[in-house]
């Protein structure tokens, strides 16, 4: 028992270490948000909102913010067309080589950025396709399809069958099945799917500097400024609102994630 306790405080030491190794540098960069002087000192001496009112006028962080949420908006759109329709092609279909499709699928999010940003580049050089919002959007919808297809492969998985076979002895048709049985069984997972999509796809920094070209999103914008270090108080201030941005996305679709699990673990105590 006793050495049951110790092997306890160790793993809650070590969750706490973990968490504090993650969250203490997001903490203190959303502190030093709101110090009002240039220069980062600890302890903070005054509090202050300037540097959100600068950066919200700074017509340049305006125009990389609206492009992050245009190209993560259509990055979304496209990994929802695409990626459900592959969660549904390689769950309902039984074919040679599938296995290694659904491998091929998931291959983009295990990639480096770099090396997919590289590659994306080369290839529109050579086909001689001008980098632009669209070179943006194909670059950030090649790892967000991976996100909805998990999401909608592994509600499919978990789906049974007997509710379609139920729909077309009842007589509808396929399109009848798929509005009425399929999409409200998975909408959950399209709807956390593309949440989680469009938060990976707004500060995407690494892909999107090989595809962007001249234009700025809002990562990219702060990548700079903190190399130059002369706009370090408003990139805090960015940063944080950043965060909070990422952050509403993530926590509705874990909201959303985990009230499935809990009506589907409450399905068999009510059959009984």
């Amino acid at each position: 028992m006793r050495r049951s306790g110790l092997a306890r405080a160790g793993l809650w030491m070590w969750v706490a270490g973990v968490l504090l190794f993650l969250f203490v540098p997001i903490i203190t960069i959303v502190l030093f948000s709101f110090d009002a002087s240039k220069i980062e000192t600890w302890p903070i001496r005054s509090w202050t909102t300037h540097w959100y009112s600068v950066a919200f006028h700074d017509a340049q962080v305006r125009s990389s913010f609206l492009l992050s949420i245009k190209a993560a908006t259509l990055a979304t759109l496209i990994a929802l067309l695409l990626g459900s329709l592959a969660a549904f092609g390689v769950h309902r279909a039984r074919f040679f080589g599938r296995d290694s499709i659904s491998l091929l699928l998931i291959l983009p999010l295990a990639l480096p950025g770099i090396i997919t940003g590289v590659a994306l580049n080369s290839a529109f050089q050579y086909v001689g396709i001008p980098l632009s919002l669209w070179t943006i959007v194909i670059g950030h919808a090649t790892f967000c399809i991976v996100v909805v297809y998990n999401n909608v492969v592994a509600r499919l998985r978990r789906t049974s069958s007997t509710l379609l076979e139920a729909s077309a002895d009842l007589g509808a048709t396929g399109l009848q099945t798929l509005r009425y049985i399929t999409l409200p069984t998975i909408a959950t997972a399209l709807v956390s799917g593309a949440l989680l999509a469009f938060a990976l796809s707004f500060d995407e920094v690494i892909v999107t500097t090989f595809t962007a070209g001249a234009q700025n999103t809002l990562p990219i914008w702060i990548f700079g400024a903190i190399r130059l270090g002369q706009q370090l108080p408003e990139v805090n201030a960015v940063v944080a609102f950043v965060l909070i941005i990422m952050f509403i996305p993530i926590l509705i679709a874990a909201r959303l994630t985990g009230s499935e699990n809990v009506v589907r673990s409450a399905e068999p105590s009510r059959r009984t």
